[in-house]
């Protein structure tokens, strides 16, 4: 019975140290990256490497503050080192939580390849050529009474008149799967948005501010009705700022995204539409590197 007890117990122990992954040599996966923001508590961050072209994850963070002082909850990761040694690309994407799909969502932020031992990771998986966006708008309320004056600085139209007709405003450039522009006027530190859209002609998908009147076939809006808490409609758009963001979708926030290709502080004196709207890329979109 001695006998039978022991060899029992060499076999469990063979066994357990057979399941035990804590052995696996692990290398260490080191995030510096700037520009990020706060995702709330419905999505994450989640970075991947491609390995045989598919993706293993790297784990998952969360982001806190803004700007300058937003920082990342974790910024180092213990990643397989074989698979970390073969991996040939890095990708970061925004996943719901709870995450319940074991591949990436279709909103991947940034991404670069690896040279050496370091990725260089910019926004190349959201689109390419925001570097020579341009846009125009026009301040007007077309929406509204037409004879009233005072709805005459209460509205935003991404659209350029300047030839007598109403042309596409802003040139964009088509963005991947998973993103959606959306344009917004930020009013006394509330961010308005005028509708999300994925070309620059056409109507955006809301009017949630607008009024009964028709509406050029253009993103935009007035804001005439329906006024969050703090602000009165209609009102004065002079010296308040206009942006195009680029957002996630599905997006969980109601403020603009940090990325923003466009943005444009209103004149505090108007002299007659069209306005330009200035290039905004290089100061607003995340960028960093990935080392292993």
């Amino acid at each position: 019975m001695k006998r039978l007890f022991l060899v029992l117990s060499i076999a469990a122990l063979i066994t357990s140290c057979g399941d035990d992954d804590s052995d696996t040599p692990s290398a260490q996966l080191t995030l510096n990256i700037n520009g990020l923001e706060a995702l709330g508590d419905d999505f994450a961050y989640e970075g991947w490497i491609i390995v045989d072209n598919q993706p293993v994850s790297t784990g998952t963070f969360s982001v806190t503050g803004m700007g300058a002082d937003a920082q990342l909850s974790q910024t180092t990761f213990n990643v397989n080192s074989a698979q970390l040694e073969a991996a040939t690309m890095f990708v970061l994407s925004i996943e719901p939580v709870p995450d319940n799909d074991p591949e990436p969502a279709k909103t991947k932020i940034l991404s670069g390849m690896f040279s050496g031992n370091t990725a260089t990771v910019s926004t190349g998986p959201v689109g390419t050529g925001f570097e020579t966006a341009t846009g125009k708008y026009i301040i007007a309320t077309p929406t509204g009474d037409p004879d009233s004056e005072a709805d005459d600085l209460s509205g935003v139209w991404f659209l350029d008149n300047s030839s007598g007709s109403a042309m596409a405003g802003l040139d964009l450039p088509t963005l991947s799967e998973g993103w959606k522009y959306e344009g917004w006027a930020v009013v006394d530190g509330v961010a308005l948005t005028t509708g999300t859209f994925l070309t620059a002609t056409g109507s955006d998908d809301s009017a949630p501010f607008s009024g009964m009147n028709g509406a050029p076939e253009f993103p935009g809006e007035d804001f005439l009705v329906n006024a969050p808490t703090g602000l009165t409609f209609p009102t004065d758009l002079r010296g308040s700022t206009v942006v195009i963001s680029i957002e996630p979708d599905p997006d969980n926030s109601p403020a603009p995204f940090t990325l923003k290709p466009l943005l444009d502080m209103v004149p505090a004196s108007l002299s007659g539409n069209p306005y330009s709207i200035d290039n905004y890329t290089t100061a607003s979109f995340p960028s960093g590197n990935v080392s292993r």
